[in-house]
């Protein structure tokens, strides 16, 4: 399997992670005379540039879309969705702070890549044996216990771990270079105790790549080639930074909590493994107004800043035949992406199917809300309603959403009534199943089935279903 882009680094086996814990001055990168220097930054983003402008529309009959998400709901119609098109553009925020993320960004600073990892791993390629061991390597989580992951780092960095087996020369000595400069920088903070525990080599892969090119477009480059995803897949961080970015929340009552974590499930300062359910933690006092995003140091709405937006990201609002904003955690998944200057004035202006995969179940941030109350926070989010005066608009909930596509036998009320006076008179029920986990879910193939028949009588753009396309083949 051709990996697309030549090895940047060549790592003999007989080096040993021991011999850099001993001599940390003497890295591989250090001995190599290799640094992030810019002409390589410019190589790689030029690279990048390039694979992001190969998106223009073709002769397929395939829809494009673009996705607003985090990094775990719409995971589980992924698969399903690349039967229908590939030519998607997946939006996903980099403000976590919980996991194994939260550790590296502790630790090395810059934006988090959980979510983006995430999504890269499931648009991979699995058609060959290699493929599912590169796809098996970087999905990896070290065990919990915090000396059992570090002595099982310490062989995969090392090349000994059964996880590099039917990974090819090329792959492996790309992947361990990246892997192996992650290790690297963490070593020259030794002011710093890095915590391996539950941690994702994905995430380490992904780090060491964006600190040594010193860009986050050009380390999803590289994982996106690294990981054979389709060109026409576009894996975008809604703002492109190399810098720590904090998302905040404020409530109807003015409270203000710092962090995505505190916002969906706060741990109160454990280190144990993230419970997503919403059950585990307590309630919030009162609903969320907004989230903002605010300087990593700040505690109030006086320490609020205003990132810009991924120009990619608004170059292909202005492309796509949909918009979805997928089901997940509404306030620290989907709408973080929302409350950019650029993103309401884009998505308002153009005449396309936008359409709500509306949750199954009431989370944190959720508690209490209807259908009516999930379009008003997506409006609210779009329009900056509680922002800067002079920043925000005043646009209708239906030039956001003309369709919201719900489970069948799910928990939040689809108040029907209040959603057309908001506009909104497509809502089509879709079958659901029950997830051992998070209980009631879409029905992965009727969703993307549903969501494909409304483009198709919207935007007449004519689609193939996953059961034309075996036929015809």
């Amino acid at each position: 399997m051709a990996l697309g882009i030549s090895p940047t680094i060549s790592i003999r086996d007989s080096l040993s992670l021991r011999f850099f814990s001993k001599n940390p001055s003497r890295s591989l990168f250090s001995r190599a005379k290799l640094r992030p220097y810019t002409h390589r930054q410019a190589h790689l983003s030029s690279m990048a540039s390039a694979h992001c402008n190969d998106t223009q529309p073709c002769s397929s009959p395939s829809p494009s879309l673009l996705v607003f998400s985090g990094g775990t709901a719409f995971n589980g119609v992924v698969e399903e969705l690349k039967k229908v098109t590939t030519r998607v553009a997946h939006v996903l925020p980099v403000s976590d702070d919980g996991g194994s993320t939260a550790e590296i960004v502790r630790v090395l600073g810059g934006p988090a890549v959980g979510d983006i990892r995430s999504r890269c791993l499931r648009l991979s390629d699995e058609s060959t044996s290699e493929a599912l061991a590169v796809r098996r390597l970087l999905g990896h989580r070290l065990p919990i216990d915090p000396s059992d992951a570090k002595l099982e780092w310490y062989r995969i960095v090392e090349g000994e771990d059964p996880l590099w087996d039917c990974v090819s020369r090329p792959y492996r000595e790309t992947i361990r270079a990246f892997l192996v400069y992650f290790q690297d920088q963490i070593l020259r903070r030794s002011d710093e105790s890095f915590c391996f525990s539950n941690g994702s080599i994905g995430n380490f892969f992904f780090a060491g790549a964006r600190i040594f090119f010193q860009s986050l477009d050009a380390a999803i480059f590289l994982f996106s080639r690294v990981s054979q995803i389709p060109k026409e897949s576009l894996v975008l961080p809604v703002i492109s930074t190399n810098d720590r970015l904090t998302l905040g929340c404020e409530l109807s009552d003015g409270t203000i909590i710092r962090g995505q974590n505190e916002i969906s499930h706060p741990t109160n300062g454990r280190t144990e493994q993230i419970n997503k359910d919403y059950t585990s933690c307590s309630a919030l006092p009162s609903r969320i107004k907004r989230v903002f995003y605010m300087s990593s140091e700040g505690s109030n709405l006086l320490h609020e800043v205003f990132p810009s937006v991924n120009p990619m990201v608004l170059e292909q609002l202005s492309k796509v035949d949909c918009i979805v904003y997928a089901m997940g955690s509404l306030f620290t998944s989907v709408c973080p992406s929302l409350v950019l200057q650029g993103i309401g004035e884009r998505i308002s202006s153009r005449s396309i199917p936008k359409v709500l995969l509306l949750n199954s179940t009431h989370d944190r941030e959720t508690a209490g809300m209807s259908a009516s109350d999930f379009v008003t926070a997506i409006t609210d989010s779009l329009n900056r309603t509680y922002g800067a005066p002079h920043k925000s608009l005043n646009n209708r909930p239906s030039d956001y959403i003309n369709a919201i596509l719900v489970p069948r036998d799910g928990q939040v009320t689809v108040d029907t009534d209040i959603l057309a006076s908001q506009g909104i008179s497509h809502v089509v029920s879709v079958d659901s199943i029950r997830d051992p986990k998070a209980g009631v879910i879409f029905d992965p193939k009727s969703l993307i089935k549903a969501l494909t028949d409304f483009i198709c009588k919207i935007a007449s753009v004519p689609v193939k279903h996953p059961e034309a396309l075996m036929s015809s083949s």
